[in-house]
């Protein structure tokens, strides 16, 4: 079985050291590794750091250049070289936990037979190995990646690990040249036919960087307002029955910050179901206000 890592890096010549050193503790698994690296127009040294990885390691590097996009046209873009069983996409300023790989093998092995798993989702730990949100309900756990958030109330960053026959089929859609769309928007496309199964067991640490999008938010959003939109409106197309109060405002809430951030003019054509369009009605004006004074 191989594993295909995919990071898309700019200028994160210091922090990419971190992983690589994790992913050289994690290479005398049974699995193979390759790791496809997508230089976004770094300026630093991060081709030079590569090139030594690739002269030493003794798993397989794959170094790619591209003019800067953005994080998601770097993930699409090497997915087209993806030679593995499994996909994993891992950020630059993420590493492994020491036993990751076996993991993720053992896992895999238990359900490779089963029908329709787009991913097994694994636990985020932090750098003081804290989870990162909450844990799942039980262990081998077969759900969507909405249900999780939206029904379940699970929270926080997780570690995907994708069939790579299904995630070459589908890739981020990016709005209006915007360099960065949620990857909830695609996983959600992926819950219409498939599920994923849960594991609570932490595979990836992640420390997140001060100029990381986590810790700009409100700068992605304004950057990237056609593409939450998409989101957000798609998930009036999804069964609410279920959902809380707290979560369906959420949804109805970000639907109208992005329609002011992209100056809609028909909000309500958008939103599907009664209970959803008397929402945002009631929601539309202050919303707007809001949003105003946020992005003043």
């Amino acid at each position: 079985m191989k594993i295909s890592i995919l990071t898309a890096a700019y200028n994160r010549c210091e922090a990419i050291d971190k992983l690589y050193q994790s992913l050289v503790r994690n290479s005398n698994s049974d699995a193979a590794l390759e790791w496809l690296i997508m230089d976004d127009g770094s300026t630093d040294n991060t081709k030079t750091k590569i090139e030594e990885y690739i002269a030493s390691s003794n798993f397989e590097i794959k170094y790619f250049y591209q003019e800067n996009q953005g994080k998601m046209a770097a993930i699409n873009n090497l997915i087209e070289h993806v030679t593995g069983d499994l996909i994993v996409e891992c950020d630059s300023d993420d590493y492994w936990a020491d036993n990751a790989i076996r993991i993720i093998t053992a896992k895999y092995a238990d359900i490779k037979d089963l029908n329709n798993i787009y991913a097994m989702v694994f636990l985020k730990y932090d750098k003081n190995l804290c989870n990162i949100g909450s844990a799942f309900k039980d262990d081998k756990y077969k759900s969507t990646m909405f249900d999780l958030y939206f029904k379940d109330g699970i929270t926080g960053d997780k570690a995907l690990v994708f069939i790579a026959d299904i995630r070459k089929q589908y890739k981020y859609i990016l709005e209006k040249n915007e360099k960065f769309v949620t990857e909830a928007r695609m996983f959600n496309q992926m819950d219409v036919q498939y599920n994923v199964i849960c594991f609570n067991h932490p595979i990836m640490i992640c420390e997140y960087l001060n100029e990381g999008y986590s810790n700009n938010i409100l700068k992605v959003f304004k950057g990237s307002p056609y593409g939450y939109l998409e989101y957000f409106k798609a998930l009036f197309d999804f069964d609410m029955k279920g959902i809380s109060p707290a979560k369906r405002l959420y949804i109805i809430k970000h639907y109208i910050l992005f329609c002011y951030l992209t100056k809609q003019k028909h909000i309500l054509s958008s939103v599907k179901g009664g209970f959803n369009k008397f929402l945002t009605s009631v929601l539309i004006i202050p919303g707007y206000i809001k949003s105003y004074f946020m992005f003043k």
